[in-house]
């Protein structure tokens, strides 16, 4: 579907303060690199190392505020950052830590199974206290289904996919101790394909992830907010705003060239 003007211009607005915030916080790391400075420019390596931070904070600076701007038109609930909770229960600590043990043996992910696992223990034995990662993006459709959303970089380490794994499944207990009746839905979410036009490369998260029940990537999470379309129309507002803000950003880098 295509975006309405009214959301191209919500969401393009976002994109351009996003930036614009970037920019009066940024920071250069290094403050001399005199063979880079004399080979490239200052001008160059500032935009390089504007970039390198960029790529460190996507997410949090532009996708997160992006995503949910988007999701509000089509769900309920859209927050970013969200603190989901803090207790869980001891036997649902458990039971995941079994879930992860199997999964490292080699078993099959099936997270519609593993929920039902967490679900029928989320309320047993003592509460823990829990600290946990904010979800990135939380959205609550109509019909009263949560999904939680951990949005990552085009090309997440390997190693970690254990932590990621477990954070997931932790997200959906905390949740169920509070209503072990609701629909709930935790999902790694990668904004962009970075081997288009190639599929992505889905084999190197398959053993820890259930591929198909938690992982959207690129057109699968944005038409997931917006609905069908919805990635393309957002590349579209991602153009027009650089179009709109090259000039103030050559001037911005160079004021770095002396």
């Amino acid at each position: 579907m295509l975006l309405f003007k009214d959301l191209t211009t919500s969401v393009e607005a976002t994109i351009r303060e996003s930036l614009r915030n970037k920019f009066q916080n940024y920071n250069p790391e290094s403050k001399n690199m005199p063979f880079h400075y004399r080979l490239l420019g200052k001008d160059r390596m500032a935009l390089y190392s504007f970039i390198q931070s960029l790529n460190t904070t996507f997410g949090t600076s532009i996708f997160e505020p992006v995503a949910e701007t988007l999701a509000k038109t089509r769900f309920v609930k859209a927050r970013s950052q969200y603190v989901v909770g803090n207790e869980i229960s001891e036997y649902a600590q458990n039971e995941i830590q079994d879930i992860i043990n199997e999964l490292t043996t080699h078993a099959n992910p099936d997270k519609r199974e593993e929920i039902q696992r967490i679900r029928t223990v989320c309320q047993k034995g003592r509460m823990n206290t829990l600290r946990t990662v904010k979800v990135d993006l939380l959205v609550e459709n109509y019909e009263g289904s949560l999904f939680l959303f951990d949005l990552k970089t085009a090309k997440p380490n390997i190693s970690n996919f254990k932590d990621f794994k477990r954070t997931l499944l932790e997200w959906c207990a905390i949740v169920l101790a509070k209503n072990p009746d609701l629909d709930v839905h935790s999902l790694i979410a990668i904004p962009y394909n970075p081997y288009a036009p190639e599929p992505y490369e889905r084999w190197t998260l398959r053993g820890m992830l259930d591929l198909e029940q938690e992982l959207k990537v690129a057109d699968e999470f944005w038409d997931f907010l917006g609905g069908d379309g919805a990635y393309q129309d957002l590349l579209d507002c991602f153009e027009r705003v650089g179009i709109e803000l090259r000039t103030e950003i050559d001037q911005y880098f160079g004021r770095f060239r002396n």
